[in-house]
């Protein structure tokens, strides 16, 4: 883990997407906030779901809990209304925003009908996103940035522009290649680290990985886009997680929020 004084405390986030009638989603909402999460998050994925920013603004009005985009996908998005949003997102829940913001998954913008976005336009509209973000804020307003990167021209936009960091793993990326990546990243500047995780246990969650994601060769490569469904193997292994790598904040789909309950009522803050 890099050097600091004092590890940051663990923060812990749930993928919801409305995937049942509306009553039952809002109930997984509550039930959510009451378990002791920080951040509802939503996906940015047009016509599978209701929109990000209507269904966030409705979460944020049920509870207390923070709010977030994991993540604008820039290929889909202009950046002076993608921004604008965001920030009407903050000023509405009184801070409770935050705007995760990431290139897209390739190909997702034709696959919509729409041109396609190179990488490095990609990239533009993800820094120039930030920027209208930040002269919307003003002085008196900072809505949080948490960046997804992949290769070193994100990571380093990240570095630059961001508050937090999540990175792009591939299934079959191990626990060593992932450390020596983000412990190469985070040799820059003190950034907080989130940890995308696909999969708790046997459950894969919805929006945040193919259904048919093999858990069994996840655990077989060591990958860190799974974790153990035994909450006391699972607190081991975010200790583990944060003293070798850095890693504090942990995203995980609604499906495993119960599951991992006990765990970030252990956690959380320490």
């Amino acid at each position: 883990m890099p050097d600091q004084a004092k590890p940051r405390p663990f923060r812990f986030g749930v993928v919801a997407p409305i995937t049942s009638d509306l009553p039952t989603w809002r109930d997984s909402v509550r039930r959510i906030a009451d378990s002791g999460y920080s951040t509802l998050l939503m996906p940015d994925v047009p016509t599978w779901q209701p929109a990000l920013g209507p269904t966030l603004a409705t979460a944020a009005a049920l509870t207390d809990l923070r709010i977030g985009s994991w993540v604008y996908a820039a290929a889909l998005r202009e950046p002076w209304s993608t921004a604008w949003e965001a920030h009407s997102l903050s000023v509405l829940t009184d801070g409770r925003f935050e705007m995760g913001i990431g290139a897209g998954r390739p190909g997702i913008e034709v696959e919509l009908g729409l041109p396609a976005v190179s990488p490095a336009e990609r990239r533009t509209r993800m820094r120039d996103t930030v920027a209208a973000l930040r002269k919307f804020d003003g002085p008196d307003l900072h809505t949080p940035v948490v960046m997804a990167v992949s290769g070193p021209k994100s990571q380093a936009l990240a570095l630059e522009v961001a508050d937090a960091a999540t990175f792009v793993l591939a299934t079959d990326d191990d626990r060593a290649e992932t450390t020596n990546r983000v412990r190469d990243f985070t040799g820059h500047r003190d950034i907080e680290l989130a940890q995308h995780v696909a999969a708790v246990g046997d459950a894969v969650a919805p929006f945040m990985a193919a259904p048919n994601l093999d858990t069994a060769a996840l655990r077989a490569a060591d990958s860190l886009v799974i974790l153990p469904s035994d909450p006391s193997a699972a607190t081991e292994e975010i200790h583990r997680r944060r003293e070798e790598i850095g890693f504090t904040y942990f995203v995980i789909g609604a499906n495993s929020a119960a599951t991992l309950a006990p765990t970030v009522a252990t956690l959380t803050g320490q």
